[in-house]
C-alpha cells in the first residue's frame, strides 16, 4: 500500500518515547531512523551535556536547526526530534511537507519517573534552567506546548501503552492518509 506521507516526525518532551516509539516505527514501514540528537552528537564528537556546557544551547540550537533543514530533502524515514526542535518555526514548517507530525505527550510524573531511571540523562539530557526536574519540566512544556499544538497533525499520549502499541497507531494513521 503507498502510504500517504514520505516521512514522519516525532516530537514531545524528554522521556516520551520518541527514540523507542521511532526504531520500531521504522522497521514497521521500512523507513531509515534519524535520531537528530545522536547525529548531533555524532558530529560534534561528544555528549549534549558537553556541548552545551562548552558553547551553551544557543549552539546547540544552532546544530539542531542546520539537521532539520538537511532532512527536508529526505524521505522515507522516521525523525526522532529533541524536544526543543518546535522552536525553529521555519525549519519546522519545511520540514512537515510532506510529513505526518506527531506529539507524543505524557504526565510530567512519569517523565521524572523515566528521566531519573535512564542512566543517560546526565549526558543526553542537561538540565535546561536551575529549576528543580518537576519545575523545569511543568515550565518548559508550558512555554512548548502552544508549538507542538501548532505544528503537529497528530497526538498521542503514550501513558500506559507500549511502544509498539503506539507504532502501530502512527502506522494506522499514515496508512489512512493524515
Amino acid at each position: 500500500m503507498k502510504l500517504q506521507k514520505e516521512k514522519v516526525i516525532l516530537t514531545g518532551y524528554r522521556a516520551t518515547g520518541k527514540t523507542s516509539i521511532g526504531k520500531i516505527l521504522a522497521d514497521l514501514l521500512g523507513f531509515d531512523f534519524i535520531d537528530t540528537d545522536l547525529v548531533i552528537e555524532k558530529r560534534q564528537g561528544e555528549s549534549i551535556t558537553d556541548m552545551v556546557g562548552r558553547g551553551g544551547w544557543d549552539m546547540f540550537r544552532r546544530k539542531e536547526e542546520d539537521i532539520l533543514l538537511e532532512l527536508v530533502r529526505r524521505n522515507n524515514i522516521v525523525i526522532a526530534t529533541g524536544g526543543g526542535s518546535v522552536m525553529h518555526e521555519k525549519a519546522w514548517e519545511k520540514l512537515r511537507k510532506n510529513a505526518l507530525s506527531v506529539w507524543l505527550t505524557v504526565d510530567i510524573k512519569t517523565i521524572c519517573q523515566r528521566l531519573s531511571a535512564d542512566s543517560n540523562t546526565d549526558d543526553q539530557r542537561p538540565a535546561l534552567t536551575e529549576m528543580g526536574t518537576m519545575d523545569e519540566i511543568s515550565m518548559v512544556l508550558s512555554e512548548r506546548q502552544p508549538l507542538y499544538e501548532k505544528s503537529s497533525d497528530l497526538t498521542i499520549n503514550t501513558e500506559g501503552k507500549t511502544p509498539e502499541e503506539v507504532a502501530e497507531i502512527i502506522a494506522a494513521e499514515l496508512k489512512k492518509g493524515n
